[in-house]
């Protein structure tokens, strides 16, 4: 028998009351004011709530996520979410935010057959792939998994550094910052991964000296 999902709405307006409560004004401030100044980009992971983990309020986050956070230049998904916030919303960092113990990395790493998400994990495994000798020297498969799991969301900001959104915003002048961030769910901490970028050039630097320090 499928399971009613009645309580959802419960939940929903027990919420809506709380905010009201709480502040009287919290969602008219939220219809008429759209102005956030980061985009986060990461998993789908049901564990990584980007809002919380940040600890911002609905409306100061633009949000994509999808399996793995991937950014690769045919997903006009993913480049129109981009577009829209550098271009419209004017965010001034873009994060992107992997997570140890991805089992979307885990899957690609081991060759883990899972039907359909199999072509997308490709992606992945093109970052293993890459570094395959590097993590050839890793023997604790978790430790292997976590240093995928790194490697793939360093490439992604340079991924997204070579778009054409991002080379014509910064053509124009405009400030935008591309990160790449690990959460740790066994703390809830999220680590930097010194690959900070505000323009292309410096995205490829940043990711050849991490790449250094990274074993």
């Amino acid at each position: 028998m499928e399971r009613s999902i009645e309580h959802l709405f419960t939940n929903n307006k027990n919420w809506s009351e709380r905010m009201h409560s709480e502040d009287p004004e919290y969602f008219s401030r939220l219809v008429n004011q759209q102005s956030p100044e980061y985009l986060w980009i990461g998993c789908s992971d049901s564990r990584v709530p980007a809002n919380q983990i940040i600890g911002l309020a609905p409306g100061e986050v633009f949000v994509h996520r999808n399996i793995a956070n991937v950014v690769v230049h045919s997903d006009l998904n993913a480049l129109s979410v981009i577009h829209y916030a550098v271009e419209m919303l004017r965010v001034k960092h873009i994060l992107v935010v992997g997570h140890y113990g991805c089992g979307g990395v885990k899957a690609a790493l081991f060759d883990n057959r899972t039907g359909l998400t199999d072509n997308w994990l490709r992606h992945v495994q093109d970052v293993r792939d890459r570094h395959d000798s590097r993590l050839a020297q890793i023997e604790d498969p978790k430790l292997k998994v976590d240093r995928l799991c790194e490697l793939n969301a360093m490439q992604q900001v340079v991924n997204i550094c070579q778009t054409s959104v991002l080379r014509d915003a910064w053509a124009r002048g405009q400030t935008v910052t591309v990160h790449g961030w690990c959460y740790a769910l066994e703390d809830g901490l999220v680590r930097d991964l010194g690959v900070s970028a505000g323009c292309r050039e410096e995205a490829v630097e940043r990711y050849r000296d991490a790449l250094d320090k990274i074993l």
